[in-house]
């Protein structure tokens, strides 16, 4: 490990202390006016910036440059060009401009568009996010960018994402300036995303196609030992483990992520990163870039880093807690609830506010974390379910409780001592709330934790969402209170409050969400329990969800229609990948390995007979014949599922083709699980030629 971290920090970040140095003040000036006050960029200073961004970035190693956006693929993408520009025999300049800054050409058509662009419409273009700063890696200097059609059309998921900043901005700064904080100039959301991952052998991964095409196991019996002894979590690093997490650090470091938290899973090879909190779309970038580095410096190490959301069966997947809150530029935390929340009217306001926002665009908040792989784990007993509800805690529920019914908030019990019964331990002050590991989206003292993403997602999507939404809600309690006479605000607030706590409390829940009873009761509450992402998605496209995006120019109606198109297909084409892998390893590697085995054991019975006629074969007759009958079922399934994958290929509406793989193919593949992990647990290890669950998860 480095020893000077401050050093190594952000070394290869065109931060802002690098940009003082290099850049003319007036040019600097104009920089930082655009990145924190969102105003347009001179062409003059783009050039400045242009020529100061090469010479450090050639300073520091790097020959090329990419503009790096973020296609609706939900990973990331990036074209290289080099510095050079020949001037005459064999000389060249390393040159980078402006315009070359601002303005890339990437192909519109080759990337998922929803039908917003034709093959034969390629053009594209990608532009200069100048609040996102720009890094090095591998030689070459990354600009963060937006990415948009010939005509337009947002196709990436960052020029959405920056739209649902500035405009929850606006509508928290009306509020604010009610309020009379008028030096408040703009309001930003940070996120903190924290990542759950598993590494695995390199060697191993290699021997799997299910890992190698799906990035889970489509079979595999359980080990003899999980994560039941719940051993794992917390548990001391194994060496191999700790030097790739070392490894890690210092690579994010180096790009400015702010890496700060490590430790094991509750899974067994399951771990966990948690960085300091930023400004959203820099969050975004962030954890994009994180999962990239995660990948490459497990490669480095021998392993493989996975992120899918359900990569074995039978212990629990990995998720991607979204830690969202909303900041002034003076520094204040909008939802942090002081030491008096029940007399911080502000704070109050802005919490309703996200309240309501949450129960009248749940839909949105399951959509916004749909994906085929994200479905195997909400609503187990490893993630929240797919009922969106709010935890807010004892005393934050009995402040809203006593403003909704006009009764007394007793604060009596505010700031607790700890007792721990041991009185060497230091006194501390207990927090004011538990915690709730089964709620979707939970407060957490000073922010929501929206807990419902799957390992893999992009966490642009959610975030758009409650930018928005919360937007939407803060628009419509400016327009009851802008013009209440300010000494009747608080009145005024006092009675909104009440109406928005009677309306939305339904979405209020402390209690555990992993049990049938919260099922029912969240259906007699009116809540949507969304269980499948082709139940889920169609929402995107209801009257209310259209209106939202297109009121606040998030997305243009073509925009919403192309997202879901993108959505539905994307999810039938890997359930279909699926299909296709897990009859190809059932047909080339299970059969072939049960047939061997009975042959062997066949071979076995008849030489004992031979030497031991008397001996009675009736143990190894009974096994063959059980081992006989796995093999003609597993054929059997095995078949119909690719009769039944055939099907779905040739299926023309997205809608019914997703149903399809729901609920016919996945039925599928479970019922030809079930029989191959027993085969496998009847077959020698040495037959099998893929690794066992217990080598994946326990050899390293």
């Amino acid at each position: 490990m480095t020893k000077n971290i401050p050093e190594l920090y952000g070394s290869m970040v065109f931060s802002d202390k690098v940009m003082k140095n290099k850049l003319p003040k007036d040019v600097y000036k104009s920089l930082r006016r655009t990145i924190q006050q969102g105003t347009h960029l001179d062409k003059d200073v783009a050039n400045a910036v242009a020529v100061a961004m090469k010479e450090w970035a050639v300073e520091n190693g790097a020959t090329h440059f990419t503009h790096w956006f973020q296609p609706m693929t939900g990973i990331t993408a990036e074209k290289h060009d080099s510095f050079i520009s020949p001037v005459g025999d064999c000389e060249i300049n390393m040159d980078f401009s402006g315009k070359e800054l601002i303005k890339g050409e990437p192909d519109a058509s080759s990337f998922p568009s929803g039908g917003l662009r034709a093959t034969f419409e390629a053009r594209g273009y990608t532009a200069w996010d100048p609040t996102s700063p720009a890094f090095i890696k591998d030689n070459t200097l990354y600009i963060p960018t937006a990415f948009c059609s010939y005509s337009g059309e947002a196709l990436d998921k960052k020029t959405p994402l920056l739209r649902s900043m500035e405009v929850l901005n606006e509508e928290a700064l009306k509020i604010l300036h009610l309020f009379g904080n008028e030096e408040v100039s703009r309001v930003i959301t940070t996120v903190g995303p924290e990542q759950e991952y598993f590494l695995v052998s390199k060697e191993l991964f290699e021997k799997r196609r299910d890992l190698l095409f799906c990035g889970r196991t489509l079979i595999g019996a359980p080990a003899p030992k999980g994560q039941e002894m719940e051993d794992h979590y917390f548990g001391v690093l194994k060496p191999q483990i700790a030097e790739y997490m070392h490894d890690l650090d210092e690579e994010l470091w180096k790009v400015g992520i702010p890496a700060k938290t490590e430790h094991n899973e509750v899974a067994p090879a399951q771990h966990e990163l948690a960085p300091v909190f930023d400004t959203t779309n820099v969050a975004v970038d962030h954890n994009q870039l994180t999962m990239e580095i995660m990948k490459k410096v497990a490669d480095r190490h021998g392993l493989v880093c996975l992120l899918h959301e359900k990569p074995f069966e039978g212990i629990n997947g990995s998720g991607k807690h979204n830690n969202w809150s909303m900041t002034t530029n003076t520094g204040v935390n909008l939802l942090n609830p002081g030491k008096t929340p029940a007399e911080n009217t502000q704070f109050l306001l802005f919490l309703t506010a996200v309240i309501q926002a949450v129960d009248e665009y749940a839909d949105l908040m399951r959509i916004s974390v749909a994906t085929a792989g994200n479905d195997h784990r909400l609503g187990a007993n490893e993630a929240p379910p797919a009922i969106v509800s709010i935890f807010l805690g004892e005393e934050l529920t009995k402040v809203l409780e006593s403003i909704e019914n006009d009764t007394y908030f007793d604060n009596s019990n505010h700031h607790i001592l700890m007792e721990t019964g041991a009185s060497v331990l230091p006194h501390f002050t207990k927090d004011n709330t538990d915690r709730n590991r089964t709620s979707p989206f939970a407060f957490t003292g000073n922010k929501f934790e929206f807990r419902m993403l799957g390992s893999s997602l992009s966490v642009s999507g959610p975030n758009i969402i409650l930018n928005t939404a919360v937007a939407e809600v803060l628009s419509q309690y400016y327009e009851k209170l802008k013009h209440v006479p300010a000494n009747e605000l608080e009145s005024a607030v006092h009675a909104l409050l009440q109406e928005a706590i009677s309306k939305h409390k339904r979405i209020l829940f402390d209690g555990n969400g992993y049990t049938d009873e919260w099922v029912e009761e969240a259906r007699q509450r009116g809540l949507a329990n969304l269980r499948s992402t082709p139940e889920a998605l169609p929402h995107i496209l209801d009257k209310k969800n259209v209106d939202l995006f297109t009121k606040h120019k998030i997305f243009t109606e073509g925009e919403i229609h192309a997202r879901y198109d993108i959505l539905m297909e994307t999810y039938s084409k890997s359930i279909h990948i699926e299909a296709k892998t897990m009859t190809d390893m059932i047909t080339k590697d299970l059969l072939p390995a049960l047939l061997s085995y009975m042959k062997d054991l066949s071979k076995t019975a008849l030489q004992m007979n031979e030497l031991c006629p008397d001996l009675a074969l009736a143990s190894q007759k009974e096994q063959l014949k059980k081992l006989s009958g796995l093999y003609d079922e597993l054929f059997s399934l095995n078949s119909r599922l690719a009769a039944d994958t055939v099907t779905a290929e040739n299926m023309k509406d997205a809608l019914s083709c997703a149903n399809y793989y729901h609920e016919t193919i996945l039925a599928d593949m479970e019922d030809l699980r079930r029989v191959a992990d027993e085969a496998e647990c009847r077959i020698p290890n040495t037959y099998l030629p893929y690794p066992t669950y217990d080598q994946l998860l326990f050899t390293l």
